[in-house]
Parts: structure tokens; C-alpha cells; sequence
């Protein structure tokens, strides 16, 4: 692991330790303990229930597969989020083991690589347009003055910051097909000898704006979603909250975790922004904070078992494979 990227997560445990304290940790734990296990139990499914929107959003890139072919890109969903976000990746590693993990259910190794990248870019896409829709309806509530004032500058940095790393990446993904290619030689070494066929797979997406505009709506789904998720959550807290501030606030939240996509996780980044935009919205710091935590806690509950599953897949693969050539 790089000495960045552990700098990175030091400082952002740092930050977690720092605001906890701060605001007082038997009021942030006390938040926390008031969702109970019933409550901790709904966020967990219904977080299982949007990997099928995310994986339905992936698997509408794909042509001539059946239906039932869905299974194995929500599982994928689940893994690429599962390493991004337990493992002490950033987002960039959680999306390579997604593409093993497609590539351990039968995809071939191009079109698996291939689709995520055309995924993320349409992911993106909707992103910016949630992130649009989410500060909109921010202003509508608080106009340009007032509440709005108590956003530090960083926060709508890290939105300007979102926005234009998304379009980048838009507007120069079928350009930096050379660099796509070298990565998947790289990271997926039996996909190697066919990495040159990727540009094509990518392409052939491409030629499908049906299926393009499809994979974007579920995304927006997907991101909206999320918020009813921030809702759910507070509402399971004790607090109260409108559905379209919990899509206010996700929304920002949504843009700072992407600005430091170098953080893995975004530890700190996302505990700091809830903590800055409940009082916004009148509700204490400590409900963000435990709101949080109850997303990490709900992160790890999902992902250690799905990444052990994936190792166990792996490691069969593995053992298949030294058999085959013992055979040999």
C-alpha cells in the first residue's frame, strides 16, 4: 500500500477520533444504541436491496445474456463496494476486484472489464445529475443566504471538485482506451493476451445508446435511493427528517466522498460532513456522527462476509486451476 494512502487513512481515523471526542462520544454511542439490533437489521437489508438497483444498472450494459444473468453483476456490485469500502483500498482497487469477481462467475475478462468501466461512467453521469438535483432542492429550502452560509467553502469545493472529475472522466474515457488496456494486463494478468480486444468491448457498449440511457436512469434510482437510505436512518434514530433533506444532504455527502477518492473509505471526509449538515437541517451533531457509524457498521456487516465468499471462490478457482495443470 502506498505511504499516501495510509497517511490518508491515518488522518482520516484521526478525524473520526477528533469529532467523536468533540462532541461527546456517550451522546454520539447513546444515538447509535437507539437504532437497536431490529433497526440496525432494516438498514442492512435495505442496503442489500440497493445492490440489486446497482447491479441491475451494470448488467443493463450487457447484451444477449439472460435474465437470470442479473445474479452475477449484483454480486459483483457487492464485491467492487464490499473491497472498496472494507478493504484498505480506495475506490480505484474496489473496482478491479469487481471486475475479478465478474470474472470468476464466467464473464470474460474484456467484457467484464469493459462494462465497469462504461458502469462507472454512467454512474458518474447520474451522480451529477443527483448532485444537481439534491443542491437545488437545498436552495429552494434555505435560498442562497442564511443556513446556507454555515456551508464551509470546502464543501462546495468538493462539489465543483466532483462535478469536473466526473465530466473529465466522461469526456476522455474512449480516449484513454491505450491506458484501459495497459491496466487490464496489469491487474488481471490471464486477461493479458486479450487486452487489446477491451477497446472493442467498449465500443460495442457504446453502439447501444438504449442500453447506455437505461444503465443511467437505474443509477439515478440507485442515488436517490441512497438518500431514502440517510432518511431510514435517521428516522431510526428518533429524529425527524424529510425525505428531501435527507436527498439534500446525501447529495453533498455523495460529492465529498467522491472529491476524496484517494481517502480510503472517506474516513473523516463522510463522518465531518454529516456531522457540518445535520445542524443545518436542526438536528445535533451527534445524530451525524452516529448515522456514520451506523453506514460503516452496516458497510462491514455486508462486506467481511461477501470478501470472504469472493477469497473462498478465489481460492477454489485456484486450486481447479493447479489441478488442471498437475493433470497436464
Amino acid at each position: 500500500m502506498k505511504l499516501g494512502v495510509i497517511a490518508a487513512a491515518l488522518a482520516g481515523l484521526a478525524i473520526v477520533a477528533y469529532l467523536i471526542f468533540y462532541v461527546g462520544a456517550a451522546a454520539v454511542l447513546g444515538a447509535v444504541a437507539s437504532v437497536g439490533w431490529g433497526g440496525f437489521a432494516i438498514l442492512c437489508v435495505y442496503a442489500l436491496a440497493l445492490f440489486v438497483i446497482l447491479g441491475g444498472a451494470w448488467f443493463a450494459l450487457m447484451a444477449g445474456l439472460p435474465p437470470a444473468g442479473i445474479a452475477t453483476f449484483i454480486w459483483g456490485r457487492i464485491v467492487r463496494d464490499a473491497a472498496g469500502e472494507v478493504l484498505p483500498f480506495s475506490q480505484f482497487g474496489g473496482i478491479l476486484i469487481g471486475v475479478r469477481a465478474l470474472v470468476l462467475r464466467g464473464i470474460a475478462a474484456p467484457m467484464a472489464f469493459a462494462s465497469t468501466i462504461v458502469d462507472v461512467t454512467t454512474e458518474m453521469v447520474a451522480q451529477i445529475v443527483f448532485i444537481i438535483v439534491g443542491i437545488s432542492l437545498f436552495i429552494a429550502r434555505f435560498g442562497i443566504s442564511g443556513r446556507t452560509a454555515e456551508l464551509p467553502v470546502v464543501v462546495i469545493s468538493g462539489i465543483v471538485l466532483a462535478i469536473a472529475i466526473s465530466i473529465a472522466f466522461v469526456a476522455l474515457q474512449r480516449r484513454g482506451l491505450g491506458l484501459a488496456e495497459r491496466l487490464a494486463a496489469r491487474f488481471l494478468p490471464n486477461a493479458a493476451k486479450h487486452a487489446q480486444s477491451l477497446g472493442v468491448n467498449i465500443e460495442a457498449i457504446y453502439r447501444t445508446p438504449g442500453r447506455l440511457a437505461l444503465s443511467g436512469a437505474i443509477h439515478l434510482c440507485g442515488w436517490f435511493a441512497s438518500g431514502v437510505a440517510t432518511w431510514l436512518a435517521i428516522r431510526l434514530t428518533g429524529a425527524k427528517i424529510d425525505v428531501a433533506s435527507a436527498v439534500a444532504i446525501e447529495s453533498v455527502l455523495c460529492a465529498l466522498r467522491s472529491a476524496a477518492i484517494i481517502v480510503p473509505g472517506a474516513l473523516g471526509v463522510q463522518e465531518a460532513g454529516y456531522a457540518m449538515l445535520l445542524p443545518v437541517f436542526g438536528l445535533p451533531a451527534e445524530i451525524g456522527l452516529a448515522i456514520s457509524l451506523l453506514k460503516r457498521a452496516r458497510e462491514i456487516a455486508i462486506g467481511v462476509p461477501a470478501l470472504l465468499i469472493w477469497q473462498g471462490i478465489e481460492g477454489r478457482h485456484a486450486f481447479k486451476h493447479d489441478a488442471s495443470l498437475l493433470e497436464h
